[in-house]
Order: structure tokens, then sequence, then C-alpha cells
């Protein structure tokens, strides 16, 4: 873990985080089937949403890393609403899969050329996110600490 962590640290983590972030959030708007971007419908803005708490952790690890200081409540709260996010990250990894799955029932249509490709980098893309994600958490349990409440207001001294 030392060696990945040597390689990957917390602000090259949390850039390709970001960049991840912003290929999937376009990506989802792309239609694998038909070649083409759909804006009209509903759906392709929940990743959008669900991803500004993904964008606002990445920026509160950034700001208690650099200033350091402890963790907070809301700061474990952001934290445990991305857990719950992360539960979706794993559904839009199945549903990569299942759409990429289905080409073989799908072999009498005319399939883009763009199907393979642009499917497989969703996937890819998804489970980086995913890796990445659990990453960042470890990051923030080594530079910034575990929560632990109890004894937050003894070890707080309002003087340094």
């Amino acid at each position: 873990m030392n060696l990945i962590s040597s390689l990957l640290t917390w602000r090259r983590n949390n850039i390709i985080i970001l960049i991840i972030l912003l290929a999937l959030i376009v990506l989802n708007f792309y239609g694998l089937y038909t070649n083409k971007f759909y804006f009209f419908k509903p759906d392709n803005y929940i990743f959008p949403l669900l991803s500004i708490v993904h964008f606002l952790y990445l920026y509160v690890i950034w700001f208690k890393i650099t200033e350091d200081e402890l963790p907070d409540p809301k700061m474990r709260n952001l934290e445990y609403a991305l857990y719950a996010i992360m539960i979706v990250y794993l559904f839009k990894i199945y549903d990569s899969a299942l759409v990429l799955s289905s080409i073989s029932e799908y072999q009498e249509h005319i399939m883009p050329v763009t199907f393979m490709p642009v499917g497989t980098i969703t996937l890819v893309l998804y489970c980086l996110l995913t890796l990445f994600t659990l990453m960042s958490f470890w990051h923030r349990k080594q530079f910034i600490g575990k929560y632990n409440f109890e004894n937050y207001n003894d070890n707080l001294n309002i003087w340094q």
C-alpha cells in the first residue's frame, strides 16, 4: 500500500477523480445504441447531480489536508453520503457491463462503430472512479485523521 500511496498522492488522486467525473458526466448523456447525445432525458441528469457531492468531497479533502485541519461532523456526513453514492457507481458498472454484453442480442441490427470503444471506456472509467474513490477514503484516514468525536473537545486547543 505504501508503494501505491507514494505513486498516487492525494493531489494526483483528486485530480484523477476530477477528470474521471467530468468525462463520465459527458458520457452520461451519450446514447451507445444510437450514437447521439440526449440532453432532454431526465434520467441523464441523475449522475451529474450526484457527482456534485463527489466534487464537494474532493474540495473538502483538498482544503482539510492543505490547511492541516481535523475532521468535522460535516465532513463525516459528506463522506457517508458518498458511501451511498458509491452504490450508484456500482450500479452504473453493472449497467454498463449489461449494455456491453447486449451486443450479441442485437447482431441483426446495425450497431454504431463507437458502441464497443465508448462502452468499454465508460465501463473502465466507472471502475476506476470506484477504485480512486476508495483510495481517497484511505487518504482521508491517513492525512486528516479518523472520525473520533467523543474526544474532539479534549483535543481541541484554541490557542494554537
